[in-house]
Parts: C-alpha cells; structure tokens; sequence
C-alpha cells in the first residue's frame, strides 16, 4: 500500500519540463560585448538608429549596478548567457508550416487548441524569435495592427515605434532595462486605432527551450482614443540545471479614454531568473487593469508600473503568487498619481510553502497636482507550513493633503477554527485545508483568463492530502 501524502504538492511542471535538442540553430557567443551586439544588430538588419541605440545601451548596463535591495541574484552570471538563439525557421502566418519540433511544442501547451477556440490573434516566440503570428481577418479589418515588433521596426508604423520604444522604460531606468536595451529580440507590436472595440483577446506566448540562454522579448502596445484591448502574456521555459534568464520589457500606451487589459500567467522553471520590466501610461479618463499569475522561476523581481498621466485614469492591479521550495519571489506593483481625480486599486494574494518566499512591495506616489485621488492597495499572504517566509514592504509617497489612500496588508497560516468550522458541517480535516486554499485565491484567480490560457488549471491546481505544516 502506497503512503498517504500530507503535504501540498509542488504544481505539476511535467507539462512544462520537456524540450528538444537543438538542431541548426544560430547562437551567438555566451557573454556580453559591443561585438555581440552589433553581432545581433546585424542579424536583425536594424535600422541605424536601433544599432546605436543598443550600443549606448550596452554602455549604461556596464556603469549600473546590480539590485542589492531584493533577493540574490549571485547564480546568474552574464558570462555565461547566451543572448541571442535564432531556432531554425523563419516566421510563419500558417500554422502549417511551422517546423515539427517547434509545432508540438506549442501545442503540448495548447497554443492552437486556443487560437482556434477563443483568441483574435496568435504569436509564438521560441527561444529569441517569433515563429508564428497570425491574426483573425476581421481584427484587420478593424485596422487593429498585431505583428513581430522586428517587421513593424521596417514597415508604415517605424515612425510610431521610434517614438514610443523604451520610452517608458529608458535604458537608464535600471541595469537589466539598459541589458533589455542591447540585446532585445523579438516581441510583439500592437496597434488599436481610435474608438475600436477588440471583442476578443490577442495573445503572446513565450517559450525558452535553449538551455543557459536568454530571453529579451520586447512588447509594445498602443490602445488609442476609445478604443479596447484584452492582451495575453504567457510563458513557459523546461528546467535545466543551469541558470536561464528573461529579462523582457512591456510598454503600454493607453489613450483618452481606452481600456487596456493585460493578463499574464508566468510558468517560469525554478532554474530562471525572471527579471522583467513593465509600465503602462494611462492618458484622460483611460483605464489599466493588470491581471497577473506568478507561479515559477528562481528568482523574481516583478512590479508592473501603472504612470496616470492624465485626468482621471485608473488602474487596476490584480494578482496571485505561489512560492515553492527554491523560489524568492518579489513581486508587487507601483503606481504614480500625475493627475487629478485619479484612481488605482491593487488586490494580491500569495501563496508559500516548503521554504518559498514570497515578498510583495507596493509603491503608490500621488503627486502634489494629484489632488482628489484615491487608492486602495490590499495585500494577503498564507503560508502553509513552518519553513516558509512572506513579507509586505508598502511604501506611500503623498504629496498632497486632498488624497484617499488606504493601506490593507494580512499574513497568517491556516487557521485551526476555520478548518474545525469546516468540519463541523461534515467536511473532512484535508477536504477543509484544500477548500480553505482554494478560496484563498479565488477573488484573484477568477479574474484570470482561464478560458483563454489554457495552462492555468495546470498551475492552480493544488493536490492536497492530509495534513499541512
């Protein structure tokens, strides 16, 4: 007879944990050089303004520092990153002709099975290059734009792109953005022109499959005067034994009075250190809602950034995070008040066990011409066991005295009454932990597009038997 389990196991990855081995593809050397750079430059037949753009970017990223205020990151050593891995296809709108290798891959993960269900555009990025995108005709027909921000950098929108690429997020933000600035490959461009309604979402899928390398995808949204888009972020990566990186960048313009909602469910190996960069700028009366699933890697360092620029504009930050044995997640949002009559509301949960930690951090700044806006920033944390950590670090910045700002953090373990409660009405001790978990994440978890990435029942699905912690 096989031992009853008293613990929460570790989400299956089995799913997520295969590969293939690399045939033809293009590398460039391990490490980081103004040779590598033009090395990628070239390769992606940049327009000169990009190549010396990378260049003073590579400059900035050696004279920052690293972080020292959040979690190690002493594993990853840029010396060993591969920055560039071209697999060996180009990019294909016919599902079709995508290589067989690449094809099973995406479709182990249920990519097609998506597209073909509930998505109004596809792209597939394998390794540092998009393999697929595909978009439903009549989205086009809108005259919404979706495609590889690499053909978008040549094509009638150049313009548009030099004026928004990494202007929310400069270079000089931060080392890893100045990293992002040099070596960026790949990503996904996506115009909504004024007052179009995108009935249904457009989606990303990022798949890292070489080992020791990284992934610098570069998204770029533009939602204009009106109009509305739901975008799906998802990614993925099998688990090595070396340390693989992503350190991807998202810029979301969003209009006078548009809607932009950005879901993202990360599925990362617990070999990666995810140190990726997110900020959205919400013009008059617009609107951000971030909707976030945080469920692998190593090492995270996550805060989407919502500016409200213009008066009016809200933002909305939803998420939940589960920390496992070898996981330090810090994770979070910030937010900054440059307008009057501005709102945002931030709702977290995260999850920790078997020695995960789990850290939230918020920054909410209003600014003194902010006045009469508002805040709500909740934050709660449950740890299943004795081993585990979670943290919440809040800090405010207000500038004015005609501003609402509420501040709401809990972190505790499952609670003895409630599981006795349960109980008492005739559930079992493990039917009341699971119940008791489940419910935990259930306010943020809903809001996730569940019918859309079709991975997410694999990643909340906590198998409970017996007793915790």
């Amino acid at each position: 007879m096989s031992k009853e389990k008293t613990y929460i196991e570790d989400i299956d990855r089995s799913m997520y944990d295969f590969r293939y081995e690399e045939k033809d593809v293009y590398k460039v050397d391990e490490g980081l050089t103004p040779a590598i750079v033009r090395q990628i430059s070239e390769e992606k037949n940049d327009p000169e303004w990009m190549r010396d753009f990378r260049l003073k970017s590579l400059d900035i990223y050696n004279k920052k520092q690293i972080p020292n205020w959040g979690p190690p990151i002493d594993g990853l050593n840029m010396n060993n990153i591969v920055t560039y891995v071209r697999p060996n296809t180009k990019m294909h709108a016919e599902w079709d002709e995508v290589p067989q290798d690449i094809k099973e891959t995406f479709e182990r993960l249920g990519i097609p099975q998506a597209e073909r269900k509930s998505l109004a555009g596809v792209g597939a990025q394998y390794d540092s290059e998009l393999v697929y995108h595909n978009v439903k005709d009549e989205v086009a027909a809108q005259g919404v734009i979706y495609t590889d921000l690499e053909s978008a950098l040549h094509g009638e929108y150049a313009d548009m792109i030099r004026d928004h690429f990494m202007k929310l997020v400069p270079p000089t933000d931060h080392k890893f953005a100045a990293l992002h600035g040099a070596v960026w490959s790949g990503g996904s461009f996506v115009y909504v022109p004024p007052g179009v309604s995108v009935e249904i979402p457009l989606q990303s899928y990022f798949r890292l499959n070489a080992p020791g390398a990284g992934q610098f995808e570069h998204t770029l949204i533009i939602v204009d005067k009106g109009a509305y888009l739901h975008f799906i972020e998802g990614c993925s990566a099998p688990k090595y034994n070396i340390a693989n990186l992503h350190a991807g960048c998202v810029e979301l313009f969003v209009g006078e009075d548009a809607t932009l909602r950005y879901s993202t469910i990360e599925n990362w190996s617990k070999n990666m250190y995810n140190l990726n960069t997110k900020r959205a700028k919400v013009e008059k009366g617009g609107k951000v809602e971030w909707v976030s699933g945080s469920f692998g890697s190593h090492v995270s360092y996550l805060y989407p950034m919502s500016v409200l620029a213009g008066e009016g504009a809200r933002s909305e930050f939803t998420s939940v995070t589960f920390a496992g044995k070898g996981q330090n997640l810090d994770t979070g949002c910030k937010v900054v008040h440059a307008a009057p009559r501005t709102s945002s509301v931030v709702n977290t949960r995260s999850i920790s066990k078997s020695g995960g930690i789990s850290t939230f951090r918020s920054s909410v700044v209003v600014q003194k011409n902010a006045e009469d806006s508002k805040s709500s920033v909740s934050c709660q944390s449950l740890m299943l066991d004795s081993d585990s950590r979670s943290d919440t670090i809040p800090a405010m910045d207000i500038r004015t005295q005609k501003a609402d700002i509420g501040h709401e953090a809990k972190i505790g373990r499952i609670s003895d009454e409630a599981v006795f409660y349960l109980m008492s009405r005739g559930i079992s001790e493990d039917e009341a932990r699971a119940l008791i978990v489940s419910g935990f994440a259930d306010n943020v978890s809903k809001e996730l597009p569940l019918e859309y990435a079709v991975e997410m029942n694999n990643l909340i699905r906590l198998e409970m038997k017996g007793a915790i912690g």
